[in-house]
């Protein structure tokens, strides 16, 4: 039988441009996954990455309304809870987070808004056996990933999420969507002291990225059942995986959360289909 020929990386002009943007960039792991998915199932599009600082952000999305062979933007650190004020409408979840990480450009121009890093978190942790039902969790960031992971965790039916989050302005958005979600009887910012006890601890914040960052916290203060789990994706292995490893335990990259989202945004973007039409 005759084989199928690989299809092309290359762009031609009828290409669908998605992009990623952040800042830095350099270490976002989607543009391989998702280009890699996309040439695969002979979809005409491609994902390229874009370093844009903050104040240029309101200038990117002027852009992208107007950008008719787009589908939209991946959004990642640090620009996920800005980027919730420059568009249209929000999903349910990405209200109640104040954060997106995909923004969708219809036809007409407008923007949409939806937010997966949790439902990432889970799918990643799922691959290995691991459900937040009935468990205690742990995570040191409130940023929007640990928001993501807040709700998504509640929402599977976790017993407990306690935060550590040094910023004033942070602990309280994490309450209010505690209270807003009506998970608040279950959500404490008390991890510093308790993680100890969790059987699932997350570092969400940027602690990692550089090979002079602290650990986020000590996983040989860890049962042995527990699992941990890391938002960084460069390096894949990173400091606190690696010293949870060599305490035993079971670890999680960012990169397997990052590579878990892929079907989903290729879907909330309309680019899953073998046509390559956008949606």
């Amino acid at each position: 039988m005759e084989q199928a020929p690989t299809p092309s990386l290359l762009p031609t002009g009828r290409t669908h441009v998605l992009s990623i943007i952040g800042h830095p960039i350099g270490q976002v792991r989607s543009p391989i996954v998702v280009n890699t998915e996309l040439a695969r199932r002979g979809i005409d599009a491609v994902l390229v990455p874009v370093d844009i600082e903050a104040s240029a952000l309101g200038a990117f999305f002027t852009v992208l309304r107007a950008f008719e062979n787009t589908p939209g933007a991946i959004v990642t650190i640090p620009h996920k809870i800005a980027a919730a004020e420059y568009v249209d409408a929000l999903s349910d979840r990405a209200r109640l987070l104040g954060a997106v990480n995909m923004v969708r450009r219809l036809p007409d121009g407008r923007l949409e808004g939806d937010m997966s890093d949790g439902l990432g978190f889970l799918a990643a942790a799922a691959q290995q056996g691991v459900s937040a039902q009935g468990k205690s969790v742990a995570v040191f960031g409130g940023g929007a990933v640990g928001r993501a992971i807040l709700l998504a965790c509640c929402e599977a039916g976790a017993s407990r999420v306690a935060f550590h989050e040094p910023d004033g302005d942070r602990r309280a958005a994490l309450h209010r969507l505690a209270e807003s979600a009506g998970f608040a009887d279950r959500v404490t910012l008390d991890a510093i002291s308790t993680y100890p006890e969790a059987d699932i601890a997350v570092n969400a914040s940027p602690l990692g990225m550089r090979p002079d960052d602290p650990l986020p916290f000590a996983p040989d203060r860890l049962a042995p059942h527990a699992h941990v789990a890391d938002v960084v994706t460069e390096p894949e292995i990173s400091p606190l995986l690696a010293a949870a490893r060599a305490c035993g335990l079971t670890v999680q990259t960012g990169r397997a959360m990052a590579e878990a989202q892929r079907d989903i945004q290729l879907a909330f973007f309309g680019l899953d289909q073998a046509a390559g039409e956008l949606a």
